[in-house]
């Protein structure tokens, strides 16, 4: 995204006249969820600076990567990171993705709690930068890390912390500050059975470069 993260992280880029964090914030209130953790790294500084620890009806607490480790952790060390802020069950969702219709719902978690899974993911339709996917669904509504047809991970997920428990191997806080990608641990929890997913068909964009930016800006 340089060079307008050279001054800016991501996550405080302005899509149609707000910061791109500010529309999960405001989705996931609308849903009923006030309580928000938010890991930053890249000039993280920023984004408490900007948003404070409320915003509308929800409180914001901060895991810090950048400031305690110099970098960041990658998805998995940053959430386990961020594990003692956190429930025993929790969304998570990147802060550099955008889904303006995407519905936080009660009832979504309701159904995960009765699955006894350890995570739900959903998927959105391959765009042009991920043509081959990420992972499958079953007729079941198990998610697949090999099939015919794949999808594109949205980043949008629900969790139990068990998940991490098992899968991590990091304790929780992440005190060494070990980077650990999520990817691995999810495909192996995918062979477990352990995961879920369905497909979101809304709209949706990884806003990765200057110009996708500026297309939904249009």
């Amino acid at each position: 995204m340089r060079p307008l993260t050279d001054v800016s992280p991501k996550p405080l880029l302005e899509v149609r006249g707000k910061p791109l964090m500010q529309w999960p914030l405001e989705a996931l209130a609308r849903g009923g969820f006030s309580e928000v953790v938010v890991n930053t790294a890249w000039l993280g500084e920023q984004i408490p600076a900007r948003f404070g620890s409320r915003h509308g009806a929800s409180t914001l607490s901060y895991s810090h990567e950048g400031r305690d480790f110099g970098a960041a952790l990658e998805t998995a060390g940053g959430i386990v990171r961020a594990l003692p802020l956190l429930g025993e069950l929790f969304w998570v969702v990147a802060g550099d993705v955008f889904a303006p219709e995407f519905d936080f719902a009660q009832a979504a978690v309701d159904r995960f709690v009765e699955s006894g899974r350890l995570a739900h993911l959903w998927l959105v339709p391959n765009p042009p930068h991920n043509p081959r996917g990420d992972f499958g669904i079953d007729a079941g509504g198990l998610a697949l890390s090999e099939a015919p047809v794949k999808n594109t991970f949205s980043t949008i997920a629900l969790y139990r912390a068990e998940f991490f428990a098992r899968h991590a191997d990091i304790p929780a806080g992440n005190p060494g500050g070990v980077k650990a990608p999520l990817a691995p641990m999810l495909r192996m929890a995918m062979k477990n059975g352990q995961v879920s997913a369905e497909l979101y068909a809304g709209p949706w964009t990884d806003v990765g470069t200057p110009q996708r930016l500026a297309q939904l800006n249009q």
